[in-house]
């Protein structure tokens, strides 16, 4: 498969078909690669309890110089607690969602990287994922190689998750239709990416739809996405009211995101069908 044609920043479809799984084997010759750094951003609600194991786990990271806790808002020790851990902290005094919490967390680390060197690759991972944090190490190579401008973990069936897949169902059919690639987990939120990927995929989709939105924006603009596997354990949603409620607005989320993406898509392609019809004909 040919790797695509970038398309503008407004939402046009690439010239030809978009990257995929497939152009893992592919390397792009950037050997400043190899010499980053990776910073780790943690965005974190009211995760006390786990925030420590988490932050120690990912310090443990090969390449990983900067792990930064984005505090968006909670009403917990979360943020004392991963400071005493080692991490960067910063906080938002409300909250303010996960998306501003993520270019919170590239702001400041783009603050911190140096002028002389390669820009961090950013690592994202959950403020749940405890001892297991260190396992999402698979997902750099990919990227400091220069193998794929994001890598998107995969992870093992959770146990105790309440979800019948309405909502990754949902994630998965919306990149699908809009880029030709179908996602084993569309909303995975332990991505490894490059700044170039992650300005490219900004402003972010709102709340739940992060993730979505962003998949879709960077197959789009002919950035190059890979998944791989990690052994990782977070804390899944249960089948209670909660459960059921924060699958609610996951969906609603997802939605947006995807409806936002198909309007920028069929405007795209208006102003093509238009700027075609009024091209002058060359004999």
């Amino acid at each position: 498969m040919t790797p695509p044609a970038p398309a503008d920043r407004a939402g046009d479809p690439p010239a030809t078909e978009p990257a995929s799984t497939e152009h893992a084997d592919k390397p792009r010759a950037r050997g400043s690669r190899v010499r980053q750094r990776v910073a780790v951003i943690i965005p974190a609600k009211d995760e006390s309890r786990r925030i420590a194991a988490t932050v120690r786990s990912a310090k443990a990271i090969p390449h990983v110089d900067l792990v930064l806790v984005v505090d968006d808002g909670s009403e917990d020790n979360t943020q004392h607690v991963a400071r005493e851990a080692g991490a960067v902290v910063v906080r938002h005094s409300h909250n303010r969602g996960k998306a501003a919490a993520m270019e919170t967390g590239a702001a400041v680390v783009a603050m911190r990287d140096a002028p002389d060197r390669p820009a961090r690759v950013l690592l994202f991972i959950d403020g749940d994922l405890a001892e297991t944090a260190v396992n999402t190490a698979p997902l750099v190579p990919p990227v400091l190689e220069g193998h794929a401008d994001l890598a998107i973990a995969n992870l093992p069936p959770q146990p105790g998750a309440g979800g019948r897949g309405l909502v990754v169902g949902a994630a998965r059919r919306a990149i699908a239709s809009l880029t030709g690639w179908t996602p084993n987990q569309p909303l995975s939120g332990m991505r490894c990416l490059t700044r170039e990927a992650f300005e490219a995929a900004t402003p972010l989709a709102h709340g739940w739809g992060v993730e979505t939105g962003m998949t879709i924006d960077l197959l789009r603009q002919g950035f190059r996405v890979v998944e791989v596997p990690c052994d990782l354990r977070h804390r899944p949603s249960g089948s209670d009211l909660r459960g059921q409620l924060h699958r609610a607005a996951q969906y609603r989320d997802v939605q947006l995101a995807a409806n936002a993406r198909r309007v920028r898509a069929a405007a795209g392609a208006v102003r093509r069908s238009v700027s075609s019809a009024q091209s002058p004909t060359h004999r």
